[in-house]
């Protein structure tokens, strides 16, 4: 029970890296997209589609009225996450399953973003849970590829 305690921080900490790592995957097809709107368009959009996909939409201002008035856009980016980032599919998939045995473990668990990512086609049915290190692992290569976290030497860390 102790090791679970300490373990999920860890775990939740990886699921926010592979976050970071999938804004900073999608916010530059997002811009080329959205050319005609403004950064804070294009940063806000970008969170909004991982709030989503992650079941954790923003309810303070100027977030909400931001995803009320672009719902329709949302909607329609998020169905096209699958063809245009088929690389994602590994670790988004890693990252939900991950999450929803966290918040399992803290009593609030969410099957319907799984069930939204599988309808998506952004989950990977066939591909094995993965064990906390394999995540981790997954998480620390896909942060220290985008410059997200510090390269650690082997060993250390």
């Amino acid at each position: 029970m102790e090791y679970e305690k300490r373990l999920i921080p860890i775990l939740r900490e990886g699921i926010h890296i592979i976050k970071m790592f999938i804004y900073k995957t999608i916010r530059p097809g997002l811009a080329e997209r959205y050319a005609e709107r403004d950064r804070i368009y294009v940063n806000r959009l970008t969170g909004a589609i991982i709030n989503e996909l992650f079941g954790t939409p923003n309810w303070e201002e100027p977030f909400l009225t931001f995803n009320r008035e672009n719902e329709s856009i949302i909607k329609r980016e998020l169905q096209a996450l699958a063809d245009d980032y088929p690389a994602l599919k590994i670790p988004l998939t890693d990252a939900l399953r991950v999450q929803f045995i966290c918040d399992s473990q803290e009593g609030g668990e969410n099957a319907q973003i799984l069930s939204q990512a599988k309808e998506l086609e952004l989950l990977l049915m066939d591909r094995d849970f993965p064990l906390p290190d394999q995540f981790m692992n997954l998480a620390r290569s896909l942060g220290e590829l985008s410059d997200l976290t510090l390269q650690t030497p082997m060993g250390s860390a």
